[in-house]
């Protein structure tokens, strides 16, 4: 995570992220909570596990919000954005320590795990594209889309930026995107365009989802400053691209459309400033972390102890060989 990005993910206000922490726990909790009654208002610590090698850490601002609000303190022992490795597949990685009273650190559980999993598999995705796309000397952006999950699309664009990809528009409101069904409405691409920059005036950038060469030449004509090329195949990017820039050297190009990380790397292209991919949110496999209260006497879960220098390792220092300085290096008991 580069250092204006790291300012950014830390720039979400603190009313933002008390509104949706209090909306996540009445979601969860509306009124009684009969379980509660049966663990008292104890103090008691709980150790906040990761059970997914490599995973970028991601969300840690919205854990932290969520047990703050139920009276309960975080202590991390990974930064935000930082690799959590394992030194063994069948180990798991003491990631923070959660304390506070029982009932109330078990009304926070749940909602805190859901935002951490999530965004973490996101960030962790996104580190690895960008990773592919650094790798091959490529100098555009990959870009998220927004197909996010309803309600949850703070926490989602929050952990592209954590993993290092762009967050494209992050809403109708922040940028002009003239799909299809614009165009189709509105009668050309050329009306469509008009129309947008005479409401949006200077102030907003206006894209055009183009299925063509000639739409993407009408596109730019017509005033744009970003053609998409959708749905074509790496060749037909290559040279749409190449052919748009030449005509209009300002304009910028977007690739998207049945991307995956399987095929992205055959959308690198000089002419090519930003890929997008809508598999950055939709079906992104999630980081498995477990919250685990301390019992008295021992338990049959391992976790590593992790160093300072580790806990700040990126995943592209890991992915060339970063060999993190284990302390201790065996496997401890929790107790």
């Amino acid at each position: 995570m580069s250092g204006l990005k790291a300012q950014a993910v830390h720039s979400i206000p603190p009313y933002t992220l008390t509104r949706l922490a209090r909306e996540w726990l009445a979601e969860d909790t509306p009124n009684f909570d009969p379980a509660g009654v049966c663990v008292g208002s104890e103090e008691v610590e709980a150790k906040l596990l990761c059970k997914t090698p490599h995973t970028v850490l991601a969300g840690s601002t919205f854990f932290t919000a969520v047990f703050t609000e139920v009276g309960c303190t975080v202590d991390w022992i990974y930064q935000e954005g930082a690799v959590i490795t394992s030194p063994g597949p069948d180990a798991v990685t003491l990631t923070a320590v959660v304390r506070g009273p029982a009932r109330c650190l078990l009304l926070g559980e749940r909602p805190a795990l859901n935002c951490l999993s999530r965004a973490s598999g996101i960030a962790t995705r996104c580190s690895q594209l960008n990773l592919m796309a650094t790798s091959a000397g490529w100098h555009g952006e990959v870009a998220g889309t927004r197909k996010t999950t309803p309600g949850f699309r703070l926490v989602e664009k929050y952990a592209m930026l954590v993993g290092g990809t762009s967050m494209h528009r992050q809403d109708l409101s922040g940028m002009v995107m003239l799909k299809d069904n614009h165009i189709w409405a509105s009668g050309s691409i050329t009306e469509a365009v008009k129309v947008a920059r005479s409401v949006c005036g200077f102030s907003s950038k206006i894209e055009v989802e183009c299925h063509s060469t000639v739409e993407g030449r009408e596109a730019a004509a017509a005033g744009a400053d970003i053609v998409m090329l959708d749905n074509f195949q790496p060749q037909e990017v290559h040279v749409a691209a190449r052919e748009l820039k030449n005509e209009f050297p300002a304009l910028q190009i977007e690739a998207s459309g049945g991307i995956t990380p399987e095929n992205l790397a055959l959308y690198f292209s000089l002419h090519v400033d930003i890929i997008s991919l809508g598999c950055i949110t939709q079906g992104c496999p999630v980081a498995d972390f477990s919250l685990k209260v301390q019992r008295p006497g021992p338990s049959i879960t391992h976790y590593s102890h992790v160093s300072s220098a580790t806990a700040n390792t990126s995943l592209f220092e890991v992915s060339i060989g970063y060999q993190p300085p284990w302390f201790p290096t065996d496997a401890k008991e929790i107790s």
